[in-house]
């Protein structure tokens, strides 16, 4: 019998320097009501979401959160239009993810709606995620709007 061959792992492919033409995170979005309010998960379906926007209608604000193995202090949101950092905090659960408070009027959040069809979240020490600019991310501006 011959020796088990070793295998190396695909390299991680090379990323362009425009975004626009990295490729979609795996996943789908998903529209969800409960009674804090309402929350969009991204991510492959049967899995952890990796990305959640969340409107907390008690406080009325909106969480943007994505799952994070790592420490980081920001969350960077860019579109087709806008781009906006913003401070991150660990949530404490598991799995693991950092977390970022928008005001509901904020301008980041209509540009993410109007994205040309995608979204990049950066945070520090994680891939860039690319995201599709899909209705669930205006159901939730718009619920903790009204």
């Amino acid at each position: 019998m011959p020796p088990p061959v070793a295998t190396t792992p695909a390299p991680t492919p090379r990323l362009s320097a425009d975004w626009n033409d990295w490729p979609f995170a795996a996943g789908d979005w998903v529209y969800r009501r409960d009674d804090r309010g309402s929350i969009a998960l991204f991510g492959p379906t049967g899995k952890h979401a990796v990305v959640t926007l969340r409107c907390d209608l008690q406080n009325r604000r909106i969480y943007v959160s994505r799952e994070a193995t790592a420490p980081g202090q920001r969350i960077v949101i860019r579109t087709s239009s806008a781009t906006k950092e913003f401070a991150a905090k660990p949530t404490g659960g598991t799995p693991a993810y950092l977390a970022s408070e928008i005001m509901p009027m904020d301008a980041i959040l209509d540009a993410m709606a109007f994205s040309r069809g995608r979204i990049l979240l950066e945070t520090d020490g994680h891939p860039p995620i690319i995201l599709p600019a899909w209705a669930e991310i205006a159901r939730i501006v718009e619920d903790c709007r009204n």
